[in-house]
């Protein structure tokens, strides 16, 4: 099943394309890491596919309305500020939005995707603490909790394991793949290549705007690749955990 369809989707900043004539397609089953070099585009193309930016093409979501968009794909942006000291529970509520009729409390399916996307970030101790209170990178979890909490077909994702320790990356991209495996889709930009390669089905690499290559990692993630796209000179490695990735220097 297709979740998501991008056909030619195009945006421009005056009258340089930042995104460039993008074709894809995301379906079930998929977690698919977004990646490419600083400014190729990953966030306008993830902000333009939801309808959040001006652009050409088409995207199937950016087509919805906004409730039915909202049912479709959970969206995590970059920015992950925590402004109003409510409670951690409070804030992973908020998911449920999209799924309750206007002017309603928790019904007992909400509290129980409540609860379930708490446990899933191992979450389930800081319910009660004001999320105000939380470092940036548990706030950040709270954050994805929230997005888990939106239960949708699709997860759409922007840099959303920065600025956690690495077992906080690890447990989040764990669970990115865990949701594919139940027949959901992941949509996620990455800059670890290493975690990008073990834990995604499939990278789709941007450079310069445009779609450089789509396939499973050991097919986008070679030698030669990564020396045009990222100027690094960098060897994947296949062990018994996935593909490793090892960058070994810069090219000029």
């Amino acid at each position: 099943m297709t979740l998501l369809r991008l056909s030619d989707l195009t945006v421009t900043r005056g009258q340089c394309p930042v995104v460039d004539h993008v074709t894809l397609d995301i379906k079930a089953d998929e977690c698919v890491g977004l990646i490419g070099p600083n400014g190729s585009g990953k966030t306008t193309l993830m902000r333009a596919a939801l309808g959040l930016l001006p652009h050409t093409g088409t995207s199937s979501l950016s087509q919805m309305s906004p409730r039915a968009r909202a049912a479709q794909a959970a969206w995590l942006p970059q920015s992950r500020e925590i402004a109003w000291p409510v409670t951690v529970e409070s804030v992973v509520a908020l998911g449920r939005l999209p799924h309750m009729p206007r002017g309603t409390r928790l019904r007992p399916e909400d509290q129980a995707a409540v609860d379930a996307a708490l446990d899933r970030m191992g979450l389930t101790a800081f319910r009660h603490r004001l999320a105000t209170e939380l470092s940036g990178g548990e706030q950040a979890r709270v954050l994805i909790a929230r997005t888990l909490a939106q239960d949708t077909p699709l997860l759409m994702a922007d840099e959303p394991i920065a600025g956690l320790d690495p077992a906080a990356q690890l447990s989040t991209l764990q669970v990115f793949a865990d949701l594919a495996r139940e027949g959901r889709a992941v949509l996620t930009s990455l800059h670890d290549l290493s975690l990008a390669a073990r834990y995604c089905t499939r990278l789709i690499l941007l450079h310069r705007g445009r779609l450089h290559a789509d396939g499973p990692p050991a097919t986008v993630l070679t030698p030669d690749t990564l020396a045009e796209v990222f100027h690094l000179r960098a060897r994947v490695h296949m062990t018994d955990d996935g593909p490793l990735f090892q960058p070994l220097g810069v090219l000029s």
